[in-house]
């Protein structure tokens, strides 16, 4: 298993990641394909990566997509979107890579934290962070719509 960041669209990318996000959460098939142009902003963005987990016969097996927010309190985070395996290598250390790889990633770009959230109801994904030393905050998660 390598890990590496997305650099190009393919159809067949584009398709596999949109494969992974309907795992990840249920509105991923009612959303549709996944834009080019999504794509595009990702690649040349300097604040945004998506990490992509690659096994030994060039199939895409988990994907993490990576944002560096800035703040004055704390001046630089990374936060975490998307963070999601393949339901047939779960277990197999591929999670536990791409974590890893997103720590570098938060590191190399002098981000202080890894900020995320994880749902209700996702008891395994849960676990897997805090046996690797994430803390939990009592916090509530508001999101408003602007179109």
């Amino acid at each position: 298993m390598i890990i590496k960041t997305l650099t190009e669209y393919t159809p067949e990318t584009a398709t596999r990641i949109r494969e992974l996000l309907i795992q990840l959460s249920r509105s991923g098939k009612d959303r549709g394909e996944i834009p080019k142009e999504w794509f595009d902003d990702i690649i040349n963005s300097p604040s945004h990566d998506m990490l992509l987990a690659i096994d030994d016969n060039n199939k895409i097996q988990g994907i993490a997509t990576l944002s560096i927010i800035m703040g004055p309190i704390v001046r630089k985070v990374a936060y975490l979107e998307d963070f999601v395996t393949d339901s047939s290598v779960r277990g197999q250390g591929v999670g536990g890579q791409l974590w890893e790889a997103m720590l570098q990633w938060a590191k190399a770009k002098n981000c202080t934290e890894l900020n995320f959230t994880s749902g209700h109801g996702r008891e395994a994904a849960q676990e897997f962070y805090k046996n690797r030393g994430a803390e939990i905050y009592d916090t509530n998660f508001f999101r408003k719509n602007i179109v």
